[in-house]
């Protein structure tokens, strides 16, 4: 005891010195970073990017980019992982475009003026989403005043997000989209085109060459037999700096772990299934049955045509007795049990009218109820159904047209229920008053159409899902692999060992969320980004299978390096070197075609139509090398120098230049077109020089 205690004596200077020094370190870091990136020194930032020095904000990018996503929903789209990246892309390009082109709206002066503003939203053409709204049913008139009157409600609800989004999202997109309409306009206006361009235009366009010439394929002589170093590629592509430009990428190699349904998961639903067949078949709730046993499908309580019923076993099922069970069988990805409800005669379309009393509106059920019985008896009393339809209905869809409508049978299940099986079951002829959701329906079969076979059936449709001991398997040799590969050379040794398949993805981006061939998984991609080469990653979960990763290629934005752009120079380099070795054997410059193809032994060609405009050798190929020495008077009715082309080696001997008939011969048209197809063009062409021109700073992967 007193030994340690001595120790605690004479170390004790040491435990309080570390301590304070603990202390003071948690404080400085509170300073200079504090919560969540701020402190007193620093602040963490909200900014994910700039265009020309003008910064956009996180919040904004999010607020926009929410907006597009409930847009795309509204519309039916589905807005899965990769729409959402897709989404992200636009809106970022939105804020690239808005923000140099608000440069040459400063420089030239444009605006949009709070008249102009009023003219877009009220005059005779307001935006095509506006008109949709805002067209008065009755008169197929645009409704400024209707308009007028919404936007008003609109910014007295001062807590509505709708009006937020209208003043702050929808009337700067409105005014930034005239802006650009008159920027576009201005730049087509100055669009020229000289008559001698045109000239010049036909002449290339017509011109014909006939050539007499030898080619020697760079094929004669074998790749093995040149060798192409890590300098050269370089040297190449230091001199042709602009064709291998990168952005910022990255590479990896991975290993997939499949988690995928088993077939034990497959025949252990389909027992299930099997087991729930006779509780099918005797069940009298349909609906709460299969709601009850987690069916995938909802029941449908309507008939199919024959001809429509496109699902598995149709034959089977149609010839089901009622009550009848069949199955279980797979439909896609999910096992299946059917019921046969009933079967019936149905036409494939139906002609009706209806006068409908709307009881949404407040009307009183018996107020509305009374309205159409006497509609009815006025209907049945000889009283004309247009005009009282004209007169009395609330639905504006169809009361000018005297209550009509055509159905298809495919509609039936978008229809009120009751409105549905009056129209599609009842008889031509048929007169009946009808309760629905939207109040009371007097309505008339005028017309049916195309009877035959219809069906109604059950469907308990479950999907075949991994259970958790295949999760755990996948899982569990995924983990095994990734600790067992914490580097590179035991990542290579264990795929090697355990005879896995290793796969690669190049190119990922640093906002990138899809991985091809991996899937979508932000996760990951940010990991990828943290990671150095030769890194190895823990299992990312991917729903049906995990994946264990090595950073394999880091690629920094600017010019591509020699090993990157290998695959795009080796051949290139190597062509050269065979056109030196192939000019060699020459031995001096020709004189005849003749001494060529004997010094070469390959024959003398010919073609008679080789075009300036088209610059293709029958059989050979592009060659544009070759197509510009034809047309060099130099070289007419003599053997030009070698000529290093894409495919090999070349001498050639043009015998003439002529031009073939012109089609159009008539200048002042061909003039106009190609003036209105540069209009047409400028705009795009001239933003996407402002963007290339612009200092664009893409932060947006350290936010996101």
């Amino acid at each position: 005891m007193s030994i340690i205690q001595q120790i605690r004596d004479k170390a004790a200077w040491l435990v309080f010195g570390v301590i304070a020094l603990s202390l003071l370190g948690f404080l400085a870091m509170d300073a200079f970073v504090g919560r969540g990136g701020g402190g007193m020194f620093g602040r963490r930032s909200t900014t994910i990017g700039s265009v020309n020095g003008s910064k956009i904000e996180l919040s904004d990018f999010e607020k926009r980019k929410k907006g597009m996503e409930d847009q795309y929903r509204a519309s039916g789209y589905p807005v899965n992982e990769m729409m959402q990246q897709n989404i992200q892309e636009q809106v970022w390009n939105q804020y690239v475009e808005e923000n140099v082109l608000k440069d040459e709206y400063d420089k030239l002066g444009l605006d949009v003026s709070s008249k102009e503003l009023d003219d877009m939203l009220f005059g005779d053409n307001p935006p095509q989403d506006l008109k949709q709204q805002f067209t008065n049913k009755e008169t197929g008139m645009y409704d400024a005043n209707a308009l007028k009157s919404a936007i008003n409600q609109l910014r007295k609800q001062k807590n509505d997000p709708r009006a937020e989004q209208f003043e702050a999202e929808y009337l700067p997109s409105l005014i930034n989209s005239r802006l650009k309409e008159k920027y576009t306009v201005l730049l087509a206006n100055t669009t020229y085109i000289p008559k001698w361009m045109i000239e010049k235009t036909n002449a290339d366009q017509t011109a014909l060459a006939a050539v007499s010439y030898v080619n020697v394929p760079y094929s004669s002589i074998s790749d093995s037999t040149i060798k192409v170093s890590d300098d050269e590629v370089s040297s190449y592509v230091n001199k042709h700096k602009d064709e291998f430009k990168q952005p910022e990428s990255r590479g990896i190699s991975y290993v997939l772990f499949d988690a995928a349904p088993s077939r034990a998961d497959s025949q252990a639903l389909f027992n299930q299934l099997t087991q729930l067949k006779g509780q099918f078949a005797s069940a009298t709730e349909i609906p709460a049955f299969l709601v009850q046993n987690g069916s995938e499908t909802n029941y449908f309580d309507g008939y199919v045509l024959k001809s429509k019923m496109q699902v598995p076993n149709a034959d089977t099922l149609r010839s089901l007795a009622d009550g009848t069970v069949y199955g279980p069988y797979l439909d896609g990805s999910n096992y299946v049990l059917a019921k046969m409800i009933g079967k019936r005669e149905l036409p494939d379309s139906v002609k009706c009218r209806h006068i409908l009393i709307s009881t949404q509106a407040g009307l009183p059920d018996s107020t509305a109820k009374a309205r159409i019985d006497s509609i009815a008896a006025a209907v049945k009393g000889g009283a004309d159904f247009a005009k009282l339809c004209l007169q009395y209905s609330d639905d504006p869809g169809s009361k000018e047209k005297g209550g009509e409508y055509d159905f298809s049978s495919q509609q039936f299940g978008s229809l009120a229920k009751e409105f549905s099986e009056t129209i599609f079951y009842g008889s031509t002829g048929d007169k009946k008053i009808v309760k629905t959701d939207f109040g009371y329906h007097y309505i008339e079969v005028l017309n049916q159409k195309n009877f035959e076979p219809a069906y109604k059936l059950a469907y308990l449709s479950k999907p075949i899902n991994a259970s958790e001991e295949t999760q755990n398997t996948a899982s569990g040799a995924a983990n095994q692999f990734a600790g067992e590969s914490r580097t590179a050379k035991a990542f290579e040794d264990n795929i090697v060992k355990r005879k896995y398949l290793k796969l690669p993805a190049n190119d990922i981006k640093p906002i990138d969320n899809m991985i091809a061939g991996v899937g979508a998984n932000r996760q990951l991609v940010q990991w990828i980004y943290g990671a150095d080469k030769g890194d190895v990653s823990e299992p990312y979960d991917m729903g049906d299978k995990y994946v264990v990763a090595m950073v394999t290629e880091i690629n920094d934005e600017g010019t591509m390096s020699a090993t990157k752009a290998r695959p795009q120079v080796e051949f290139i380099i190597r062509n050269e070197k065979k056109a030196q070795q192939l000019i060699k054997k020459m031995n001096g410059p020709a004189s005849t075609l003749e001494a060529v193809s004997k010094a070469y032994g390959n024959p003398i060609m010919r073609t008679d139509s080789l075009g300036f405009a088209a610059p293709v050798i029958p059989n050979v190929g592009q060659e544009p090398k070759v197509t510009g020495a034809a047309f060099n008077k130099e070289w007419k009715g003599k053997v030009s120098p070698a000529i290093t082309g894409n495919a090999g080696l070349f001498y050639i001997k043009t015998e003439s230049i002529s031009a073939k008939p012109l089609l159009n011969g008539n200048i002042d048209q061909q003039r106009t077109a190609m003036m209105q197809q540069m209009k047409s063009m400028g705009g795009y062409r001239s933003l996407e020089a402002l963007k290339k021109a612009a200092d664009v700073k893409d932060e947006r992967s350290k936010l996101m």
